[in-house]
This record gives structure tokens, C-alpha cells and sequence, in this order.
């Protein structure tokens, strides 16, 4: 049975085929009939900070406006922490400093946003980072402090340590092959806490990464990401086709037990 409670993991620059051919411990779940796993196609322009918007709002850039990277501003949408917040549920976050600027704060202040406790804002506990080589290991341990000092009902992870290898190595690089496996090791020792505290999971990426080392465009290298779902209200199974990424947001409204925005799309996710 559900306990409404999420822990939304977006591991930056993730893509399908990598996931699939080096998250062990991901697959584990999947072939134990622990998790789902999906094929999901991202909005365009595949770009880091337009699609954090579109996975917690549910919209597309046509609609909430974050078309670039250098589009600086709070969300004019209502994200999934916002309408947690609205419900009575605690909200945090151990992310990357755009995911402040788009929720608590724009621009955000070096000085006094990298850790925001207690705040009366849409992400209540929050813990930013600002270097793209920020580690990985260190991000999932602020991850715990969150979940075992905080409690949240919706907790939102986001690793960079895959898209910095990317940009720096390329896709087809052991750097990044090596460092996709280095961040399912991480989840093989978070995912286990986050169960044992009666959270639901949820694994994905905000888009994918080429062998030119790059993203933002339309080729199934930028677009195409997993979505792993370890959840009572989902079937365990490989799930064929992809899926739109405007399915997530309605996805985690389900499982938080709230009433999706008006802007989001139905929830069609086969299997739920």
C-alpha cells in the first residue's frame, strides 16, 4: 500500500541505452520484479534547465516559457513542489542551483541559498550545489540527512556527475559509461533507505547525451531516457515504446495522492 510519500531521482544527461546497458543494480529490480522500467522521450530543446520545468510541472517549454539554459527566472507554473506544499505535504531538495532559481529564488545567491532550511517556499528543505564535478557520493549523503532529519513526503535528487562527464568525455567514452555505473553503485546503497522509510521511487533524466559530447537537439541520443518506477500502484515489468516526459509530473501526483495541476497532461502510463 502506498504511504504517499515519493523520492524523485533525475540524473542528469542519463541515457536509455546506457542505463540499460550499465545500471546493474537497476536492472536487478527490474528482472526481480522489483521496479518498471520505461522508455521515456524528452521534451525539446533538450537543454538541462527547460526540462527540469517540464519534469516538475508536467508542461512543455511552449508553455512554461524555460527555453534555454540562460532563461533565469521562477517558475510562472505550478511545479510538484508547489502543489505539495498546498496539500500539507513537506517538500526537499538536494539539486543542482537551478532547480532554486526556478522554485525558491532567482537569481540565486551563492552567499545564502546552498542551504535553505525551514523556508516558507515552495521546496522547504533545500541543499544546492554549484559545480558541475560537485560529487555524485556527496549529494546522496545530503540526500540522507534530508530524508532522515526531515521526513519529507517529496524529496527530488539531482546528480550531475553523468552530464559533466559527457560534456567533458562524450557518451562514447569509458568516462561516462564508467560514471553511469558509478551512480547506480549510489542508488544500489540509497534506493534500500528510501524502502525501508516507506517511500516510493522513481528514477529518470532530464535528457540523454552525444557522441559529440553535447545535447539539445532532436536525435534519440539527446531525447531518449529510462524511467525507473519501484512503486505498489505500478507493474513490474519493461514496459515497450517510448513514453512522453509529460507523463512524469501527473505520474508523481499519483503517487503522492494530489490532484495534478490543470496544465498537466491525463496520466496514460500503461501499467499503473
Amino acid at each position: 500500500m502506498s504511504n504517499d510519500r515519493v523520492v524523485l531521482i533525475v540524473v542528469d544527461a542519463l541515457r536509455f541505452d546506457t542505463a540499460c546497458t550499465h545500471m546493474g543494480y537497476m536492472q536487478h529490480l527490474v528482472e526481480r520484479n522489483v521496479a518498471a522500467r520505461y522508455e521515456v522521450r524528452s521534451e525539446v530543446p533538450s537543454l538541462s534547465r527547460p526540462l527540469y520545468e517540464t519534469i516538475l510541472t508536467g508542461t512543455p517549454p511552449i508553455v512554461h516559457g524555460v527555453t534555454s539554459n540562460y532563461t533565469i527566472r521562477l517558475s510562472t507554473q505550478q511545479s510538484l513542489f508547489h502543489l505539495a506544499r498546498s496539500n500539507g505535504k513537506k517538500t526537499a531538495a538536494a539539486a543542482y542551483y537551478w532547480v532554486s532559481e526556478l522554485y525558491n529564488r532567482a537569481p540565486f545567491n551563492f552567499a545564502e541559498d546552498r542551504l535553505q532550511m525551514d523556508k516558507d517556499q515552495a521546496i522547504e528543505n533545500g541543499i544546492f550545489y554549484f559545480e558541475d564535478h560537485y560529487p555524485d557520493s556527496h549529494l546522496f549523503s545530503e540526500a540522507a540527512w534530508l530524508l532522515q532529519h526531515k521526513q519529507p513526503d517529496f524529496l527530488y535528487i539531482h546528480p550531475m556527475n553523468v552530464d559533466n562527464d559527457g560534456h567533458l568525455f562524450t557518451a562514447d567514452s569509458k568516462e561516462y559509461r564508467n560514471r553511469v555505473l558509478a551512480v547506480d553503485n549510489l542508488l544500489s546503497l540509497f534506493i534500500p533507505q528510501c524502502l525501508e522509510q516507506g517511500y516510493e521511487v522513481v528514477v529518470t533524466a532530464d535528457h540523454g547525451m552525444t557522441a559529440d559530447g553535447n545535447h539539445g537537439g532532436n536525435t534519440i541520443e539527446d531525447r531518449h531516457v529510462p524511467m525507473f518506477i519501484i512503486s505498489d500502484q505500478v507493474k513490474p515489468e519493461i514496459v515497450e515504446g517510448a513514453v512522453s516526459q509529460l507523463q512524469v509530473a501527473p505520474l508523481i501526483c499519483r503517487l503522492l495522492a494530489i490532484e495534478p495541476s490543470i496544465e498537466m497532461v491525463p496520466l496514460l502510463l500503461k501499467g499503473m
